[in-house]
């Protein structure tokens, strides 16, 4: 049998099996296909969804937000939100799968540094100019929180000119800071023994976990949220090597390394007696009547933990300890730079060293080229050895 033909609404039309309504908004024609069935039901609800639209033009409340609000699935909505700066960042940011620290890294540059100024400034509106005004107007904290802020938006800005929605980044002609070079501020070997030797003579005995912790950190030059990731099963000490393919990051086990690469570590001597020593110690535990009955993790906190939560916890052991020792304050992360400084000059090959950091070599010989040139630049003055001919008084 025939479907009875219904009376329809003005604006209500039935395509198939669904209903679209029709309305006119900033001077252009619009057509919504809904969900609703193509009943008189369905007719009934779309009428009435018709009529509070045509009531919120008519009152001058139809925003964008609202348009993608009512109609959600639109392509309309959608070009209505991405005409706005902050809605299309947000669009772009929901879009992107990224690791947790980068998406709260974007989070951040954007609600304190862009959100203020442009969260409804259209992204046509978006020129050199007026970028380049903000740049000077803001008060940036750091020439390095300026370059993140702005590698973030331009990275957003990219995603808009691939969108079709402008059609060049405005950040592209406006120069970023220089990267700040970091001091590099590695302690001495003799240093590095007496603060391993300090933590492994602790009076509280679980605390001692921490010795060989910073002995496998100043001999293996693994990045700390790497060592406090390391699981017994990446660790093979037979052919004395250990597998990094996890981090530590915002208290979570995260399986992946900053590099996004895995890499090989050769263990030497000291990373060695790190582990044995960190053996002994979980067997200790595990005699105990602590409430944990497996440690997957080579280096347990001496707390009810499985692992080292976050690195800044090892702060409350490692301050207190330089400061007893009367060692100059530097932070946990030198270890590293005390380890590759210490492969400098014992003259192992930049590659291998670089291999066993995680870093590039480039990166390895800019940031360590004053302990790669040091005892060669002594050995070429040494070849001088003729005293300049004075002439005698």
């Amino acid at each position: 049998m025939a479907r009875k033909p219904v009376a329809l609404p003005a604006g209500i039309e039935i395509r198939g099996d669904a209903i679209r309504i029709r309305f006119s908004w900033n001077r252009k024609r619009c057509s919504e296909t809904l969900s609703y069935p193509a009943t008189q039901a369905g007719i009934n609800a779309a009428s009435r969804l018709r009529d509070q639209v045509i009531q919120l033009i008519k009152l001058g409340l139809m925003t964008e937000q609202k348009y993608a609000e009512l109609f959600p699935n639109s392509p309309n909505a959608i070009a209505s939100v991405s005409r706005g700066f902050g809605q299309y960042a947000q669009v772009w940011l929901d879009s992107r799968t990224l690791a947790e620290g980068s998406r709260d890294n974007y989070k951040s540059a954007l609600n304190v540094w862009w959100m203020p100024y442009l969260a409804t400034t259209p992204l046509a509106n978006l020129t050199p100019a007026l970028m380049r005004e903000l740049l000077v107007q803001m008060p940036w904290t750091s020439n390095a929180v300026k370059a993140n802020a702005m590698t973030k938006i331009s990275t957003i800005l990219d995603g808009a000119v691939a969108d079709r929605l402008i059609a060049v980044n405005p950040m592209l002609e406006l120069e970023k800071p220089g990267r700040e070079t970091k001091k590099i501020d590695p302690f001495s070997q003799a240093e590095a023994d007496k603060i391993i030797a300090a933590f492994y003579a602790a009076d509280h005995w679980p605390s001692r976990i921490y010795g060989a912790f910073f002995e496998f950190a100043y001999y293996t030059g693994m990045r700390l949220g790497e060592i406090a990731a390391l699981r017994w099963e990446e660790v093979d000490m037979q052919k004395r090597v250990a597998l990094v393919c996890r981090v530590v990051a915002k208290k979570k086990i995260v399986e992946r390394t900053k590099t996004k690469k895995d890499r090989y570590v050769l263990l030497n001597d000291r990373a060695i007696h790190a582990l044995e020593y960190a053996k002994a110690y979980i067997e200790r535990r595990l005699r105990g009547d602590g409430r944990l009955e497996a440690f997957p993790y080579c280096f347990p906190p001496s707390k009810g933990q499985v692992y080292v939560h976050q690195t800044s916890d090892l702060h409350h052991q490692w301050r207190p300890t330089l400061k007893a020792l009367g060692i100059r304050y530097r932070p946990p992360y030198n270890a590293r730079h005390t380890y590759a400084t210490m492969c400098l000059m014992a003259g192992m090959a930049p590659a291998f060293i670089a291999k066993q950091l995680g870093n590039s070599v480039q990166i390895l010989l800019s940031r360590y080229a004053r302990w790669i040139d040091g005892e060669g630049d002594w050995a070429e003055m040494s070849k001088l050895k003729l005293a300049p001919n004075l002439p005698q008084d």
